[in-house]
C-alpha cells in the first residue's frame, strides 16, 4: 500500500530543508487512496451520504472523486449483474426488470404476473382479473367472486356459500346438507329428497299441497289380460280396461292402497262371457253384478279401497 507521508524522513529544527529531503517525504505518497483506505468504517450510510472513490489503476490517483450512495447503486443496478443476491428486507421502491423467481413466499400488491408456475399456489386475498391457463388443478380452492368458465372434477364439494353455474353439466348432484336456493334448469335424471321438504313452483305436482291444474292430467292407457283368472296390479293399472274373450274370474287385486280409487272398464269380446269376482271385491247388499251380454257391450266398475278390500259400484250396459 502506498504511504500517506514518508515519516522516516525528518528535518531538524531550524535546519535546512533540501529538495532531496522533500522528495523522500512525498515521492511515494498516494494521498487520495490513502485517505480512503485508512478511515474508520461506518456501520450504516444513507442514500444521500457521499463516498470518496479511488479511480481504477492507471487513472488519476491524485484527485479524489465522490458520489452519493444512491448514485452508486443506481449505476451498479443498471449496468451490472448480481449472480446471488439475498434480500431480507422488503423492496419499498424502485423497479426491477428481467426474470424474478421467489420460491418460498411473495407479497404482490399491484402489477402483472405474466406466468405463474408452481406446484402449490395459495392466493388468500385479492382479485385475479384474468386467469388464462390450460389446466388448473387444486385440492382446495376458495373463489369468492367472478366466473369459472369450465369446472371439471371427479369430486366437487361446495360446503358453504353460493354457487352459480351458468354453463356445463352436473352429472351427479349429491348433497347431504345445505340449501339449493334456485333450480332454473332442466333436470334430466332423478331427484331424490330423502329428508326434509321441497318447495316447488306451480308446474310440478306436490304431495300435501293443494294445486289447481290448467291442463289435462290422466292415467296411462292400460289393458288387463283376459283369461280364466284375471290379474290386476293396481299400482300400474289404476284406471284400466278388460276385453273379455272367455269367461273368467277377477283374482284378488295386488298393491291396494287405503283411500285410493280404481276404475275398470269391461267390454264383451265375443258377446256372452261371464265375469266372477274374488271375495275381496265388495258390492252393495253383498250382491255381485251380472255382466252385460252382447258383443261390444261395456260395463264400468268403480272401486274405493281400505287397503284390504275393494268396495265397488257398477254402471252398466254401455254400447
Amino acid at each position: 500500500m502506498a504511504t500517506i507521508l514518508n515519516r522516516t524522513t525528518t528535518f531538524a529544527t531550524n535546519g535546512t530543508v533540501t529538495a532531496a529531503g522533500l522528495h523522500n517525504l512525498i515521492d511515494d505518497t498516494a494521498i487520495y487512496s490513502g485517505l480512503i483506505t485508512t478511515q474508520t468504517n461506518l456501520a450504516s450510510v444513507g442514500t444521500g451520504d457521499k463516498l470518496l472513490i479511488a479511480q481504477a489503476s492507471g487513472g488519476d490517483t491524485t484527485s479524489p472523486f465522490s458520489t452519493t450512495v444512491l448514485n452508486l447503486f443506481d449505476d451498479a443496478l443498471t449496468g451490472g449483474t448480481y449472480t446471488n443476491a439475498n434480500i431480507s428486507e422488503q423492496l419499498t421502491y424502485g423497479t426491477a426488470t428481467g426474470n424474478r423467481t421467489i420460491s418460498t413466499s411473495a407479497t404482490i400488491t399491484t402489477g402483472t404476473i405474466p406466468n405463474l408456475t408452481s406446484s402449490t399456489a395459495n392466493i388468500t386475498l385479492g382479485t385475479i382479473p384474468t386467469l388464462t391457463a390450460g389446466t388448473t388443478t387444486s385440492t382446495a380452492a376458495n373463489i369468492t367472486n367472478g366466473t369459472v368458465q369450465t369446472l371439471t372434477a371427479s369430486t366437487a364439494n361446495i360446503s358453504q356459500g353460493s354457487a352459480i353455474l351458468t354453463q356445463g353439466t352436473i352429472a351427479t348432484l349429491n348433497s347431504t346438507t345445505g340449501t339449493i336456493g334456485n333450480f332454473t334448469t332442466t333436470l334430466t335424471g332423478d331427484v331424490t329428497i330423502s329428508t326434509g321438504s321441497a318447495t316447488v313452483g306451480t308446474r310440478v305436482a306436490v304431495v300435501n299441497t293443494a294445486q289447481e291444474y290448467t291442463a289435462a292430467h290422466n292415467f296411462n292407457a292400460t289393458t288387463l289380460v283376459s283369461g280364466n283368472s284375471i290379474a290386476w296390479n293396481l299400482q300400474s293399472n289404476q284406471v284400466t280396461r278388460l276385453v273379455l274373450s272367455t269367461t273368467g274370474t277377477m283374482a284378488d287385486a295386488t298393491n291396494k292402497v287405503d283411500g285410493a280409487t280404481y276404475i275398470l272398464l269391461v267390454t264383451q269380446g265375443t258377446g256372452s262371457n261371464t265375469l266372477d269376482w274374488n271375495a275381496t271385491y265388495k258390492w252393495p247388499s253383498n250382491t255381485k253384478p251380472t255382466l252385460t251380454t252382447g258383443s261390444a257391450k261395456s260395463d264400468i266398475f268403480t272401486f274405493i279401497s281400505d287397503g284390504t278390500s275393494l268396495f265397488g259400484v257398477a254402471s252398466q250396459n254401455y254400447s
